[in-house]
């Protein structure tokens, strides 16, 4: 039960109370102008706790021990003048002598996390302070060129990849609302997100951090930067209430969160747009229709930068959810999402100097255009005892100026995955299925390779899984990498962040189980394998002019802690590591005498 609810409920009890002790004062004809609350009431014999039966007892043998007469009456038994009329239910703590608690929101009110107006009589404010700090150990293959290497005498293709990243993010989310939200939406919402980051990275090779290796620390090994973003920044208008349920719309502007399914496959951002959201049926329903412009992101942080111009690329989406359907404890979600970009003919940079658009496949002389509408279906929820989480999409649409070709292609790709679980008490065993189409042939006129708009798959192990978190360039295939950071599509951009999607991959196959165990309940050990297959090898072929390439990638091992010392989400320890056994075809490209791919991360997380 949340802060505000108990307030209510503790208001209407103590209104009673003083009703019947103001009867009680008129029947006895006594003339005291307040009514103070007993201390024989509260505890004591003869109390109204000691006269209470306890089943299978007479009620004289139960009896309560007196009260300490120096603990009788304590600083919160309060005089409450008799007709006192309350402004609001949020004084009624003042008035039995609960006090505000700045640093502990679960003791005491807090006016920093909305227990209390803080202007007028329904202004509420809301703040949430996060530390995010990741150390992030880790090696995979990267390349080398003859001119940086560190290691002359040796191969310089592929080069030694250990690494080590170190994050430190600070986030300050501060909401500021009007209206009684316990049965209902605010009536306006101004929400603000910053987000400082402090970033290091490390790695043995030189010219990976940046263009100019004499433009970073130790020989160009390693890389320090900080970066403030804007995550959100938007105002929130209630336009109307629907129903006596409190059925409503509302209208939402500005830089705001959005995930266009349940594990974030397509779109998972903060992006500045409009959106109109709300439900019916007393909640059965909701829907949501948006128009997002994207922002350029800041390449060492991911953050978005707003000092740059806007992309030419918006995302226009329609989605409808229905609650219990098909079965009951099952939600269904449709949605079309149409991805417009017009940034052929533009030549973008990294902030460390690197081509990312277009991305630097052969000559780098070949941006793009394209339109692509993804149809989609979602569903989470359970059938009996059975959870299911699921996704298909299917994109359709056309792209000019190919990589390879200069001419248009059209766009056929589909997407399906779903994780399946069931929970033995503590026990969660899981099985993930995934399918993302590749394309067969590079070269006709129809690109069949699956991508996203900007992924974040909260699926098969998430950022703790090797193949999602980590980038792992495609070394002589163009400068792109074989998949982004916290992605799980090989879809051979220059960058998740900045890059443009591509449709010419070679898509991918998963099949992984694995499970979530709580140990303790403030402890719970996760274990992941996947199995992953390319979907088509003959883009990859055509790039490295190599044949043939197998389709087996190799195994994807992970396993984490998280702990909660707490049982809250305010201290989350995690501790995990992951290796990929490479398969014959992750051999092919990055040779089978390189050292087993390893991460190993390290996040704490400290929120107010």
């Amino acid at each position: 039960m949340g802060f505000k609810s108990s307030v209510l409920i503790l208001s209407f009890a103590l209104s009673a109370f003083c009703s019947a002790q103001a009867e009680d004062i008129q029947k006895s004809d006594k003339t005291e102008k307040s009514a103070i609350i007993p201390a024989y009431l509260l505890c004591g014999e003869g109390s109204v706790e000691a006269k209470r039966k306890r089943p299978g007892h007479p009620v004289d043998e139960y009896q309560l021990r007196p009260c300490d007469e120096d603990k009788k009456l304590k600083p919160w038994y309060k005089t409450i003048p008799l007709g006192t009329i309350m402004p609001d239910r949020w004084r009624i703590v003042e008035m039995i002598g609960i006090e505000s608690n700045l640093w502990d929101p679960y003791n005491g009110y807090n006016p920093l996390k909305g227990d209390y107006p803080v202007w007028g009589e329904d202004w509420f404010y809301n703040v949430i302070a996060i530390s995010d700090t990741v150390v992030e150990p880790r090696n995979f293959p990267v390349p080398v060129g003859v001119a940086t290497t560190t290691r002359p005498d040796s191969l310089d293709t592929i080069g030694t990849g250990n690494g080590s990243v170190f994050s430190q993010s600070l986030i300050l989310e501060q909401v500021f609302y009007q209206g009684d939200t316990t049965f209902r939406p605010p009536d306006y919402e101004f929400r603000l997100t910053t987000v400082f980051n402090f970033n290091q990275v490390r790695f043995q090779e030189r010219g990976l951090l940046n263009i100019d290796p004499t433009l970073e620390s130790n020989g160009g090994r390693k890389r320090s930067d900080r970066f403030l973003g804007i995550q959100a920044a938007f105002v929130d208008k209630h336009l109307r209430n629907v129903s006596h349920r409190f059925d409503f719309d509302s209208l939402r502007v500005g830089i705001q969160p959005f995930s266009s399914d349940f594990r974030g496959f397509l779109f998972q951002d903060s992006q500045l747009g409009v959106r109109l959201f709300g439900n019916r049926d007393n909640n059965i329903f909701q829907y949501n229709l948006a128009w997002f412009r994207r922002l350029e992101k800041d390449t060492n942080s991911g953050l978005n930068d707003i000092s740059q111009s806007l992309r030419d690329d918006d995302v226009y989406t329609a989605n409808l959810y229905w609650q219990d359907f098909p079965v009951l404890g099952f939600v269904s979600q449709a949605s079309v999402t149409y991805n417009r970009n017009r940034e052929k003919g533009q030549i973008e940079y990294d902030q460390n100097g690197f081509i990312t658009r277009p991305s630097s496949l052969f000559e780098e002389r070949f941006s793009r255009d394209y339109d692509v509408t993804y149809l989609g279906y979602s569903g989470d929820g359970h059938f009996d005892r059975l959870n299911v989480t699921a996704s298909a999409y299917y994109a359709i649409g056309e792209q000019t100026s190919s990589r390879y070709r200069n001419e248009k292609d059209e766009i056929a790709a589909f997407f399906v995955a779903s994780e399946f679980s069931i929970d033995f008490d503590w026990f969660r065993p899981k099985l993930s299925v995934l399918w993302a189409s590749g394309d067969d042939d590079p070269f006709d006129n129809v690109a069949k390779g699956f991508d996203a708009i900007f992924e974040n798959p909260q699926f098969a192990g998430a950022d703790t899984s090797f193949f999602i978190r980590q980038t792992v360039p495609l070394i002589g295939g163009g400068g792109v990498a074989l998949s982004g950071r916290n992605g799980i599509l090989p879809s051979l951009r220059s960058s998740k962040e900045q890059g443009q999607s591509n449709f010419i991959n070679p898509g991918l196959r998963l099949l992984g189980v694995g499970f979530d165990a709580d140990i303790l309940p403030e402890l719970r050990v996760s274990m992941n394998l996947n199995q992953l297959w390319f979907d088509d090898t003959k883009v990859l072929e055509s790039l490295r002019q190599q044949a043939p390439i197998d389709k087996n990638l190799g195994q994807d091992i992970s396993a984490s802690l998280i702990w909660r010392p707490y049982q809250s989400q305010n201290i989350v320890a995690r501790l995990s590591a992951a290796v990929l056994a490479p398969g014959k075809g992750f051999d092919q490209l990055y040779g089978s005498e390189y050292k087993l791919p390893y991460s190993v991360l390290f996040n704490l997380v400290l929120t107010y």
